[in-house]
């Protein structure tokens, strides 16, 4: 029993950790998920005012990658984990050094947009090439599971951008740097961890999901 209450405890402490952390820089989250949002738009603009040949091409290019799959394409799962690994590492590892800078939270809320962009972009592409219904299938099954972990890491990962900028601004003592500079690196640490879980889940269960679903496609 004192270990379920030990248990119960730490995890209430955990969420009292997270929820603290959201109201105190609720600010933070609100501006970077404006910003997300606003590159999602942004990139369904986009893809509904390309023109027919590049409309085409893009078809082209999904409507391909699924076909290959039809025909017992083998996917290369080490060589997916590869690049998902050092996609989202050398993502974060750029948001790090760049929010380390404190000069470079305008290029951490181009990030943030350019990642929105991408989201929309890819949703609004594979739905107006394949139609709603597949569209939405290939999206469950190839997109949303790392998405989950990917999208709040990149979010968490700007808003402690922002912090350590507000806090430096306020006390520019080399202690206080320091200080907040290790606990920016610390939250880096654990939000990289939750990207390898991302890489992971993409590589080997989103495309076993994505096998499953071949014959809705």
């Amino acid at each position: 029993m004192r270990e379920v209450r030990r248990r119960k405890s730490k995890k209430a402490q955990f969420k009292e950790i997270i929820l603290n952390h959201i109201y105190e820089n609720a600010k933070a989250y609100l501006i970077i998920i404006i910003l997300f949002i606003i590159g999602i738009v942004a990139g369904v603009i986009f893809i509904n005012n390309v023109n027919e040949s590049q409309a085409s091409e893009i078809q082209s290019y999904i409507t391909g990658f699924i076909d290959s799959l039809k025909q017992d394409y083998h996917i290369d799962k080490a060589e997916l984990l590869k690049k998902s690994l050092w996609d989202n590492l050398t993502l974060i590892i750029t948001m790090w050094f760049i929010g380390s800078t404190v000069i470079g939270i305008p290029i951490i809320f181009g990030i943030v947009a350019f990642r929105g962009f991408c989201i929309g972009y890819t949703v609004s592409g594979i739905i107006a090439s394949l139609g709603v219904q597949k569209g939405i299938i290939f999206l469950l099954s190839t997109v949303l599971l790392q998405n989950l972990i990917f999208i709040p890491v990149i979010i968490c990962m700007a808003v402690s951008c922002i912090r350590l900028y507000k806090s430096i601004m306020k006390d520019r003592r080399r202690e206080n740097i320091k200080i907040e500079i290790i606990r920016h690196t610390l939250i880096s640490v654990v939000l990289i961890i939750c990207l390898i879980i991302a890489s992971l889940i993409e590589t080997y269960i989103s495309t076993n999901i994505l096998e499953m679903c071949m014959g809705l496609l």
